[in-house]
């Protein structure tokens, strides 16, 4: 009966929490601005014939990959088709130079608030220029597509408005993205491409299923590929959530009567501490010298030794090469490092300072620097363990693929799994903190 009356009071606690914290209305407007960039990203920029590029993109593994992202965008030529390409691209490198130019990695560490927004606003203009540059490469593509103009319309005009078309509807899904930050609920970005991996599903299944309907044996490999794509997920929980205790004493401390500290408490450092974006980096920093081989094919390179040069490039930049997946492997590992050695809280010079000061320290270690080194020793251990055991799940779905003989899959490999999971658990966690907190604080105001 105690048990029924404590989670009856449990759920109105819950409830009144949700009526009295705002999150329904920041859920509301998250919901309402994923709709309008689903609602872009199906207008069509103008004089495109969708048929023609949406035969070649069912043809090409990089175009389809791209449009997963995209949520359909890239098929149809919409206005959306870069997504929020650009600014991700923009984001890993301010970052890297934040951490290469001194005035930079000032303004990050130290100049607050105002620090931020100088690199944030730096991010936004940078990201409006490779938008530009990305899109005349598009156009370009386009442009020189057989068929893919509707007859009539002005060559010229086409690449020129299909070139701004495309930059400005780079520059409103970035706008979108930092709206969902910044009011709604949630990482804009990460949410925006969680949205257009969603949206895509329905047609791998559809695919999937008239693929498989007359042979018996690709059923039975559609059955080990499902089971498989499930430990996959099972397993990018287990990374996302999985976490290295670090113990931590602290000293007694007397004040008139009464005694503080002695209690015995410890550090949660993550296994993957960048959780979802080292993969969405790594897309990005593949996609461009991919952009860029493109646009020099486009081109027509003459010089014989350049062209064998730029073809074996666009080989090893195939979505079919293995050296593709090795770079990817390498990315991985490589941004994870980087993202955790960017991380505030997985500072270990500022966390043993942190510790000496509040008269604090790991048992069996000493104060300073001793606690900094071994601070540093576990960090770079785990945060390798975790950026090759998230290098590995990045390779199981396209190597099961490859082994049932299913490719209507394909483009839903672990890349697309680990963002699923990843943006779903960290919205969860999300809308569970800003309960919490508002419920905390309508406790400490009774």
């Amino acid at each position: 009966m105690q048990q029924n009356i404590d989670q009856q009071q449990v759920v109105s606690n819950l409830v009144a929490s949700w009526k009295s914290s705002g999150l329904k209305q920041k859920l509301i407007f998250t919901f309402l601005i994923i709709a309008l960039f689903r609602f872009g990203a199906q207008l069509p920029i103008y004089g495109i014939n969708n048929e023609v590029f949406q035969n070649l993109a069912s043809g090409n593994n990089l175009i389809g990959f791209l449009d997963m992202f995209s949520g359909g965008a890239l098929g149809k030529v919409s206005i959306f088709a870069l997504g929020i390409g650009p600014f991700i691209t923009s984001s890993i490198i301010m970052q890297l130079m934040a951490v290469i130019i001194p005035s930079l990695e000032r303004a990050q560490k130290e100049d607050g608030e105002a620090g931020r927004r100088k690199i944030q606003q730096l991010t936004r203009i940078f990201a409006v220029f490779l938008a530009l540059f990305q899109s005349i490469i598009f156009a370009l593509a386009l442009y020189k597509l057989p068929g893919a103009i509707i007859p009539g319309v002005n060559p010229l005009m086409f690449f020129v408005g299909s070139a701004f078309s495309l930059t400005a509807g780079a520059i409103i899904v970035m706008w979108l993205a930092e709206l969902i930050t910044e009011k709604g609920v949630g990482n804009g970005a990460s949410l925006l491409i969680f949205v257009g991996i969603i949206a895509g599903i329905p047609l791998y299944c559809s695919r999937t299923a008239t693929l498989v309907s007359q042979d018996s044996m690709l059923q039975l490999g559609l059955i080990a590929l499902i089971a498989i794509f499930i430990a996959t997920i099972l397993f990018i929980i287990v990374l996302h959530e999985a976490a290295r205790k670090v113990p931590i004493v602290s000293a007694r401390r007397q004040v008139g009567n009464k005694v503080y500290g002695g209690q015995n408490t410890n550090i949660p450092f993550k296994l993957n501490p960048g959780g979802v974006m080292p993969i969405i980096f790594a897309i990005a920093i593949l996609l461009f010298p991919a952009t860029v081989l493109g646009f020099v094919q486009q081109m027509h390179v003459e010089n014989v030794v350049l062209a064998g040069i730029f073809e074996k490039l666009s080989l090893i930049f195939s979505a079919n090469s293995p050296w593709y997946y090795i770079i990817y492997f390498l990315l991985i590992v490589t941004l994870t490092f980087f993202y955790a050695s960017i991380i505030p809280s997985m500072q270990p010079k500022e966390i043993a300072n942190n510790l000496k000061k509040y008269g604090s320290a790991i048992p069996g270690v000493k104060p300073g620097k001793p606690t900094a080194d071994k601070l540093n020793e576990i960090l770079s251990r785990i945060t390798l363990i975790g950026a090759v055991a998230l290098g590995i799940i990045a390779m199981i779905p396209t190597v099961a693929t490859k082994v049932t003989s299913i490719t209507t899959f394909q483009g839903i490999g672990a890349t697309s799994l680990i963002i699923l999971v990843g943006v779903a658990l960290d919205f969860i966690n999300q809308i569970k903190t800003h309960l919490l907190a508002k419920n905390y604080e309508s406790f400490l105001q009774q």
